[in-house]
């Protein structure tokens, strides 16, 4: 009998994935800490100078964390009820908060005492920053005002009352200490100058803004609300330059990395998403629950994610330098240098080489097709972490099964959950060009084998009547892309033809212009 010849996957490119330079950055983030809060975590910042710790705002309190400490080395607690907006001073030794009382609290990252409290707000303050100078403060509260405070005094500078609903985003110029962006519910942001106390520019974003944030040369702002984000130009009057609708519920947060001025952007549809300078989506972090806050560390080592089960997720960036240290200090034990022994040893000229066949490895599937267990190695290829990243596995060996005449038996006989993650499979990936063909037959064995006890089981009457929509819908998709073709092959041949009447028309005018030479 011959040998046994396992299965031979084929490797299929994802369709439009591109790897840039960009791609490869944003890869070398690895998830580093999980660290569970009190209560949503609506606010992260990290201290601009080093070692660069970070400010968790969540629930009562405001938690400072050290870049690799899993428990905090600081706690505010001076709080009756939740804190919002915990932001750190340009030089790193100062933090402000507000909080849903409406005061706003000013504390030394050495102490644990508030040095301030500045109080004139009547309902909660979301946003507190300092700015650029560091001597003010600014404040934007639910009752419709943001205020300029006095750090030395904790008096009260200036007010402004623009907005008509509350106002949760501010960020401040970091080039002119009186100017700050605010954002609220009233779907606008708006640029104000502490000199003239007033704003000076208003942009309509048309839904609820709950995150601004302004470029280091303060020529571009963002803002994000509902499922947009948009770029405006302040060097052009706030000319909106660009609106992005790339996910899927409302985007709550953005942050700038340092490395290329890359946005990223957070939202509630658990997924962070990098941009590079044109705009394009270069990476994308998924998370486990929907995303309140996001920061990355002033030398982009770190990305911390906020979300609203109340757990803070770390990421940091893997240098090759670490990679390569970590290899040479794995302990090697002896089982490794008995395998390893005289493996870079060289025959000499006179000695005479016996090769020995190294034994093939078989998959789990391979094992059971040798076996001829055609269910059990179907199953197999199902499994639930190769549906969804190795999908390519399932449909060799369908198209195996069917090569052999099994592909039948392997298919009868199945209960209602089997069936199900059959189905399953299909609708994710029937529509798509690689596997299309093999799982349409797989398609219409299912629907032989099991047409008389569909009604019996609704969850699979449901999946296969969502099968059939879904393979309506791409016929007539299909059928369009059909007529498009017709007009486009329509078009160049017209093109085609006015060339060809072109080309014969131009020998006369040559041999006239020929004549008139001689």
């Amino acid at each position: 009998m011959a040998s046994f010849k396992p299965t031979r996957i084929q490797t299929y490119p994802k369709l439009g994935e591109k790897v840039t330079e960009d791609t490869l950055y944003w890869k070398n983030y690895k998830p580093a800490l999980q660290i569970k809060e009190f209560g949503a975590v609506t606010k992260i910042e990290f201290s601009p100078v080093p070692p660069h710790n970070y400010a968790v705002t969540a629930s009562t309190r405001i938690h400072i964390y050290g870049p690799h400490s899993q428990e905090p080395t600081r706690s505010f607690t001076r709080f009756r009820d939740t804190a919002y907006g915990g932001s750190f001073r340009g030089d790193g030794k100062l933090l402000v908060a507000g909080s849903e009382d409406g005061i706003i609290r000013l504390f030394d990252i050495k102490s644990l005492g508030a040095l301030r409290q500045f109080t004139g707000h009547s309902k909660a303050v979301h946003a507190t920053t300092f700015l650029s100078d560091g001597f003010r403060v600014v404040s934007g509260s639910d009752d419709l005002s943001c205020r300029v405070w006095d750090v030395a005094s904790s008096v009260e500078l200036s007010s402004f009352t623009e907005h008509t609903d509350y106002i949760r985003a501010a960020a401040p110029s970091k080039l002119n200490p009186d100017l700050f962006v605010t954002g609220s519910y009233d779907h606008t942001v708006k640029v104000f100058d502490v000199r003239t106390g007033s704003s000076v520019m208003t942009m309509q974003h048309g839904h609820p803004v709950e995150c601004v944030l302004l470029y280091p040369s303060d020529a571009l702002l963002v803002s994000t609300g509902g499922r947009y984000v948009k770029i405006w130009d302040l060097l052009k009057g706030g000319q909106q330059l660009v609106s992005l609708k790339n996910h899927h519920k409302t985007v709550t947060c953005a942050c700038l990395s340092s490395t290329g001025n890359k946005l990223l952007t957070g939202s509630l549809d658990r997924h962070v998403k990098v941009y590079n300078s044109s705009y394009k989506v270069v990476h994308n972090f998924d998370c486990a629950a929907s995303i309140l806050s996001l920061a990355v560390a002033p030398d982009d080592n770190m990305v911390a994610v906020g979300m609203t089960n109340g757990v803070l997720s770390v990421r940091h960036r893997k240098h090759k330098e670490e990679k390569e240290t970590l290899t040479d200090r794995r302990r090697r034990g002896p089982v490794y240098r008995v395998n390893v022994k005289g493996k870079n040893f060289g025959p000499k000229q006179n000695d005479f080489l016996v090769n020995k066949a190294a034994k093939p490895h078989l998959q789990k599937h391979d094992k059971q097709l040798k076996n001829f267990e055609v269910s059990k190695a179907l199953d197999s290829a199902l499994q639930a972490w190769k549906r969804s990243s190795k999908p390519e596995v399932a449909v060799v060996v369908m198209m195996e099964l069917n090569r052999r005449g099994t592909l039948k038996n392997a298919l009868a006989g199945r209960d209602e959950a089997s069936l199900a993650r059959i189905l399953d499979f299909l609708l994710k990936y029937i529509t798509d060009p690689r596997f299309s063909r093999p799982l349409l037959t797989v398609g219409d064995i299912v629907l032989d084998l099991y047409q008389q006890v569909i009604p019996q089981s609704p969850v699979v009457e449901r999946l296969l009547q969502r099968l059939l929509e879904l393979l309506g819908r791409e016929a007539e998709l299909q059928q369009e892309f059909l007529q498009v073709l017709g007009i486009l092959d329509t078009l160049f041949a017209s093109l085609n033809l006015r060339k060809d009447v072109a080309t014969l028309a131009a020998p006369p005018v040559a041999q006239g212009s020929q004549l008139q030479a001689a």
